[in-house]
């Protein structure tokens, strides 16, 4: 009789059967499915200080750069706020010489900003194969590589770097993580990731106030030929979040 209790009996029915944690029917009387929002047609300043929000930059003792980011930003946008995140964040943490970045509460973010962040750790030249997407709706694979040019200068190679993860550390920060330890480019300090996904669907059942949440796109690592997906990404040093 109480609808809630039954999509939570079906999730915990269907995890077990196949085995995948992404996998969630819910009961939403209420829902409203989201509408991807257009790019907002607001000032580039406003929008610099909406990303300032979700960004935290510091240097630390020992030269050291702190940069905590919530939400990783996609092509569009940064190519609007670009010059005004230099001078906010990158001509700050620059010049340091090793960079911590903290995905402990980086929980959303776009396809696009992955090449962006990773190019920014790597060289210029050979481009490399960062990511493989696979889309199921369109049924269509898109080759993510790093980038030849970017705002401003890279970060380069040779210093350290260190990414913070925890338990929540979720989807496309997951997957810049996997990236770069797989690059043999950061070291991963923290907690396993949650084995989220880059995107997921959410189907109504039937004329049902029901949903089911489903995968719909799936990454492939070129290096390792498997997927963040579901287990996550393993720290190389394992240590509680907090």
């Amino acid at each position: 009789p109480d609808p809630g209790t039954l999509a939570s009996v079906l999730t915990e029915g269907v995890k077990n059967t196949i085995g995948d944690s992404r996998v969630k029917v819910t009961y939403e009387p209420e829902y409203v499915p989201a509408v991807p929002p257009a790019m907002p047609d607001i000032p580039p300043e406003q929008l610099a200080g909406m990303i300032k929000a979700t960004v935290k930059v510091e240097v630390l003792d020992s030269n050291i750069a702190y940069l905590k980011i919530q939400h990783i930003i996609g092509e569009e946008m940064a190519q609007k706020v670009g010059p005004l995140l230099l001078e906010y964040i990158w001509d700050k943490v620059l010049p340091t010489s090793a960079m911590i970045l903290d995905f402990r509460s980086a929980v959303s973010g776009e396809l696009s900003g992955i090449p962006y962040i990773v190019s920014y750790y790597t060289d210029s030249e050979p481009l490399i194969h960062i990511d493989s997407v696979y889309d199921r709706p369109s049924d269509i694979t898109t080759e993510l590589w790093s980038m030849p040019t970017l705002l401003g200068k890279r970060y380069g190679t040779s210093k350290p770097l260190m990414i913070l993860t925890s338990k929540n550390t979720l989807g496309v920060a997951e997957d810049v993580a996997y990236c770069l330890k797989n690059l043999k480019r950061a070291t991963i300090v923290g907690e396993n990731t949650a084995g989220g996904t880059v995107k997921i669907d959410k189907i109504k059942v039937g004329d049902t106030d029901f949903y089911v949440s489903v995968p719909v796109a799936k990454s492939i690592n070129p290096i390792t030929g498997k997927s963040w997906e579901i287990d996550g990404v393993a720290p190389h040093v394992e240590v509680p979040a907090e």
